[in-house]
């Protein structure tokens, strides 16, 4: 049975930094993609940021030199690592799982086969 469990997440100020983790079991994690998600009231959920099988990594726009994607594959844990937060990142963090992808496809939701249940991030101002 596949699990996909986030931890981490909290409340901080604006500006501050949090690490969020995903512990992946009930599967072959080194071999699936894997990405965040994030959905705040009233929107749709967004792609944040993916990391392939190795370490090439892809960011949406919103988040490129704050956040951080890495995996260990030896504990079939993945991470995300945010920095100077902002309110604008105040949502629901979701951890997902899919095989292989294209590039173009990696942060597209519906790509996406295993989903955890989330951790709530809030950065205040």
């Amino acid at each position: 049975q596949v699990q996909l469990v986030e931890s981490g997440g909290g409340s901080v100020q604006a500006g501050g930094s949090l690490r969020l983790s995903c512990a992946a079991s009930g599967y072959t994690y080194s071999t699936y993609y894997m990405a965040w998600f994030r959905q705040a009231p009233g929107k749709e959920r967004e792609g944040v940021a993916a990391i392939d099988s190795g370490r090439t990594t892809t960011y949406a726009d919103s988040v490129k030199g704050r956040f951080t994607i890495s995996r260990d594959n030896a504990k079939n844990t993945l991470f995300l690592q945010m920095n100077s937060l902002t309110a604008e990142d105040t949502a629901l963090y979701y951890c997902a799982a899919a095989r292989p992808l294209p590039a173009w496809y990696l942060l597209r939701r519906s790509e996406y086969n295993y989903w955890g249940q989330g951790t709530q991030v809030t950065a205040s101002s």
